[in-house]
């Protein structure tokens, strides 16, 4: 876990990623968040044209091959996307595994060297320093008296991802 002198020290890159299928590199959305001295400063959603059209979890998320038929792929979106990944310390996620897991994979897969990204995980804060079970997304910012607009969709479950941070580094 992190420690921090304040919550005014803190920048980190929220992110989330939904994928079209049980392929970790079939990324098809992605939310980033981005925090600078403890403040939300942007927020940017992008949808992503898998590798394939095969869509096993739209009835989780919504999107279907229809939504991203268009959409440029994760290797035409890097240029991008890699800034907003290494502006601030670390990345965060809730169940980090899953997405440094589709973030991995996806870059093997187009090819891309990945640079060494350090991940904090929301879930593992959540249990183990605000002691809050489950952990599920919807459960924690029900109990910390966050939003969470609409579970699944990638920008606010990045937002909501980086509001658990800040109030746990407020908590340090």
């Amino acid at each position: 876990m992190i420690a921090f002198t304040s919550s005014h020290d803190i920048n980190f890159t929220a992110i989330d990623f939904e994928t079209a299928n049980n392929n970790r590199y079939s990324a098809c959305a992605l939310g980033l968040v981005q925090v600078k001295s403890g403040t939300i400063v942007s927020k940017k959603t992008f949808l992503i044209r898998p590798p394939e059209r095969y869509f096993k979890f739209s009835y989780i998320h919504g999107l279907t091959w229809e939504h991203v038929k268009d959409m440029p792929t994760f290797a035409e979106l890097w240029p991008f996307i890699k800034p907003e990944l290494l502006t601030g310390d670390f990345l965060v996620a809730h169940n980090a595994p899953f997405d440094r897991s589709v973030l991995t994979r996806t870059c093997e897969y187009y090819g891309i060297g990945l640079p060494e990204l350090r991940f904090e995980c929301t879930v593992k804060l959540a249990r183990n320093v605000l002691g809050i079970q489950p952990a599920r997304l919807p459960n924690v910012c029900e109990v910390l008296g966050i939003t969470l607009n609409k579970h699944h969709d990638p920008l606010a479950d990045a937002v909501a991802c980086a509001k658990i941070m800040l109030h746990a580094a407020k908590l340090e």
